[in-house]
C-alpha cells in the first residue's frame, strides 16, 4: 500500500515500518538499559535573524521567552549573538549577518525542520491566545501542540506536555 502526498513520490509504508522495527530492535534499549548520555543537556540552539529587534519583541514580548544576552557574533564582523531564557537552564540563541544575503527560510535536508518547547499547560493556553492577538497565524493538534512560523520561518512549536513526554507516551 502507498500514500502519496503532494509533492511526494509513493512511499511504500509497510517496508518503512518494517525498516523501523529493525532499528528499534537493533538500537533502541529500556530506560534501565540504556548507557548514561555524554552530554549534559542543550546548551542552546541558534536559529538566524533578519532583524535583531524584530525577533526580540516576537521571542520576548509575545512568547513571553526573556532575552538574556546580546553580544558580538566573533565569527562575522557587526553580527550579533543573542539569546533567550526557554526555561530548565536551557537557551535559543539568534544570529543576524548584516550585508549578507543568506536568502529566505527553508526547510533543507540536514536542516531545521521545527523547534519543540515545552511549556506549562497554562502558560500553553496564554501562548495561543497571545499568537492569535498578535495575528500570527498557527495551528492546534491535539489540543496540547500549536506550530506557527517566527518572523523569519522558522517553523516553531509549543507543547504542553512535560518535559521527556509526547501526547502521553514517555520518550524518555
Amino acid at each position: 500500500m502507498t500514500d502519496v502526498q503532494p509533492g511526494q513520490a509513493s512511499t511504500d509504508l509497510p517496508a518503512i515500518e518494517t525498516q523501523r522495527a529493525r532499528i528499534r530492535e537493533r538500537h533502541l534499549r529500556p530506560a534501565g538499559q540504556r548507557p548514561v548520555s555524554s552530554a549534559r543537556g542543550l546548551h542552546h540552539t541558534a536559529l538566524i535573524s533578519s532583524d535583531v529587534e524584530r525577533t526580540v519583541r516576537f521571542y520576548q514580548d509575545v512568547l513571553g521567552f526573556p532575552l538574556t544576552e546580546l553580544i558580538d557574533n566573533r565569527d562575522y564582523p557587526g553580527s550579533s549573538h543573542f539569546f533567550f531564557d526557554i526555561g530548565n537552564r536551557n537557551l535559543l540563541a539568534f544570529f543576524d549577518f548584516p550585508g549578507l544575503d543568506v536568502g529566505p527560510y527553508a526547510e533543507v535536508l540536514g536542516g531545521l525542520h521545527h523547534l519543540a518547547i515545552s511549556v506549562e499547560p497554562e502558560r500553553w493556553q496564554e501562548l495561543v491566545r497571545r499568537l492569535t492577538e498578535a495575528g500570527v497565524e498557527h495551528v492546534v493538534h491535539s489540543g496540547v501542540s500549536v506550530y506557527f512560523r517566527d518572523p523569519d520561518g522558522a517553523r516553531i512549536e509549543l507543547i504542553a506536555d512535560p518535559l521527556g513526554e509526547m501526547y502521553g507516551d514517555q520518550v524518555l
